[in-house]
This record gives C-alpha cells, sequence and structure tokens, in this order.
C-alpha cells in the first residue's frame, strides 16, 4: 500500500513537472490595466513593462526589487526614459528582495495608489509564482500576466517548480 502511495505522488510529481516546464505562460497583447508591476532579476522585464507604459497600456509602472543604489536617472539613462516619463509615472522599488517580499511591497504600493487592476511583468518560468505571492497579498486585484519569454534552462525550471510548490504547501499549512 505504501509503495502505490509513494507511485501516485512520484508520478504526481513528474507529470506536474513536465506541465510546467513544458506550457510556460506567455506575453499577452493589448489590453488596458491601471499600473503595471515588474519583478526585477530577469533580462527583458523592465523593456517590457516600459513598451507596455509607451503603448498605453498601464498609466503608472512599479518596478520591484531595484537595487539600493539605482538612481532614478541611472535607470533613466540605461533604458531611454524621459525625466517627465519618471516623475509621473514610474515608481522605484527598493525594499524587497525576493518574490514574496517583491508582492507584499507591491501591495502597498497598489493599496496607496487604489490600483484596481495590474499587469504584471516577470519571466516566463517565474510568473506562476508571482502571481501566486501577488494575489495572497491583493486579493481584490486583477491582475494580468505578461509573461517575458526566455530559454529557462532546466535547472532553473526545476528549481522554480519546487519553490511553487513549497509555497503552496507551506501556505496550506499555516507556514
Amino acid at each position: 500500500m505504501l509503495r502505490r502511495i509513494a507511485s501516485f505522488f512520484v508520478i504526481a510529481w513528474a507529470l506536474g513537472f513536465v506541465w510546467f516546464a513544458a506550457v510556460l505562460p506567455q506575453p499577452i497583447g493589448a489590453g488596458r490595466s491601471d499600473a503595471a508591476i515588474v519583478l526585477t532579476g530577469g533580462e527583458g522585464r523592465i523593456p517590457r513593462a516600459l513598451e507596455v507604459l509607451d503603448k498605453g497600456w498601464v498609466r503608472r509602472v512599479l518596478i520591484a526589487g531595484v537595487d539600493s543604489e539605482v538612481r532614478p536617472r541611472e535607470l533613466a539613462a540605461e533604458y531611454d526614459v524621459s525625466r517627465r516619463t519618471m516623475r509621473c509615472c514610474i515608481t522605484l522599488e527598493k525594499v524587497s528582495v525576493d518574490t514574496r517580499s517583491n508582492a507584499r511591497e507591491a501591495a502597498l504600493w497598489i493599496a496607496a495608489n487604489k490600483v484596481q487592476s495590474v499587469r504584471l511583468v516577470t519571466s516566463d518560468w517565474h510568473m506562476r509564482r508571482a502571481a501566486w505571492e501577488l494575489g495572497q497579498v491583493a486579493p481584490g486585484v486583477e491582475i494580468a500576466r505578461d509573461a517575458v519569454r526566455t530559454r529557462p534552462r532546466l535547472r532553473i525550471l526545476f528549481v522554480e517548480y519546487h519553490k511553487l510548490i513549497a509555497r503552496r504547501i507551506a501556505d496550506a499549512v499555516g507556514f
């Protein structure tokens, strides 16, 4: 009996991983949201959020997890953002250090700015956990998942799959 139960969990884990790796979230096209939240740490994330802002699909952008040493003018120079756009529309969040704290800080910003809908921008392999974390701390907010396509290595997928499972289990048991 114990073997059957163990076999069931191994098969479920393996099928879950195959699905996780094979069916990565995709970018979304046009569509309006109040704001975009971009999580730093991956190539293409900030340019995608700035593109969404330029196209008028959002009015504001929160860049979460920015290194404390980065100054707004440096970011503006690196990504060719006007001073006006930096002042009116982009917030640099420098407190968070991981996905969970990104979500907590984003939820505070969402509440302070009375945001009802967000376009979450992060890497395709990171999207499921990031959206889940944000949904936990900002339950009334509509979250559109705008994944940045990547070519993740198997190791990244393997680690991210287990992080997602661990977070879901921890939440289920109240940890």
